[in-house]
């Protein structure tokens, strides 16, 4: 049993809760949306499931319906002791604390060593930290699926070439593929967003697509920002000094390219030394 807008509601009046701006709080209200989520996640028994910015368990809930094991991971100290009461019943664990600042991996590996998914609706403000932080430091975590806002969803998924096309695209590609899988609309949250949403799964490739070996994540992440820093400029000028001018040659990239037209790959072939 998960909330409907009534629920939500009469849990926020009954505990004198009111969302956080400040943590970009909107809570699902829609029982449908919750379990498309968990459908799209592929939650089922003996999933295990790491859910960040739980909220009033919505989601956790409909993610607990399907027999997966949920850890869920809220900041907020005035929402936690109400999750606790929804979702423990339910066999969730809830820890509190800031998910940007918790030993994530080492909480995963504390409960269980196997293989983990994220689903989350991930707060608007940190979203994309969030996503980079679990691809590039939490290697448990094989699958997410994430409600995000539209705009930064389309990013992460974009393919070179396109408009959302940037540096957090890159940086996705190199964990991981990812593909916009539904939009959410915003009439099924409290408060109501002014921003559409979509849903993004994302699943690990089985190593970087670049050789960590040829060029470290750090060295290309510094590349991709600097090119994608003055986006408009040519690559030769937009990198100048970031990387040597033989480097174009050797990688195979026009010097008069344009940061969007390049791929992870060649991202990779241009920031190697």
């Amino acid at each position: 049993m998960t909330h409907s807008g009534a629920d939500i509601a009469h849990l926020l009046s009954a505990h004198g809760i009111r969302p956080s701006k400040a943590l970009g709080q909107n809570f699902v209200a829609d029982p449908n949306t919750v379990r498309r989520i968990a459908r799209l996640a592929g939650a089922a028994e003996g999933s295990r499931i790491l859910e960040i910015g739980a909220g009033l368990g919505s989601l956790t809930l409909a993610l607990a319906e399907t027999g997966a094991r949920v850890l869920a991971v809220e900041a907020d100290r005035h929402v936690v002791p109400v999750l606790r009461t929804v979702v423990e019943p339910a066999g969730v664990e809830v820890v509190e604390g800031d998910a940007m600042a918790l030993d994530l991996a080492a909480l995963l590996a504390e409960r269980d060593p196997g293989r983990w998914q994220l689903v989350s609706n991930l707060p608007y403000n940190v979203a994309t930290p969030l996503v980079l932080r679990v691809l590039t430091a939490v290697p448990a975590v094989e699958r997410l699926l994430v409600m995000v806002q539209r705009e930064v969803g389309e990013r992460m998924a974009a393919e070179p070439g396109r408009p959302a096309y940037g540096a957090v695209s890159v940086r996705v590609a190199y964990f991981a593929r990812a593909e916009v899988v539904g939009r959410v609309p915003a009439s099924v949250f409290v408060p109501r967003p002014r921003v559409e949403s979509v849903l993004v799964r994302m699943t690990r490739l089985t190593s970087p697509a670049v050789d960590p070996a040829l060029v470290s994540y750090e060295r290309l992440d510094a590349v991709v920002r600097a090119g994608f820093g003055q986006r408009r400029k040519m690559l030769r000028r937009s990198l100048s000094g970031v990387v040597e001018p033989e480097a174009f040659a050797r990688a195979g990239v026009r010097p008069d390219a344009r940061a969007e037209e390049l791929d992870v790959a060649a991202w990779g072939r241009l920031a190697a030394p």
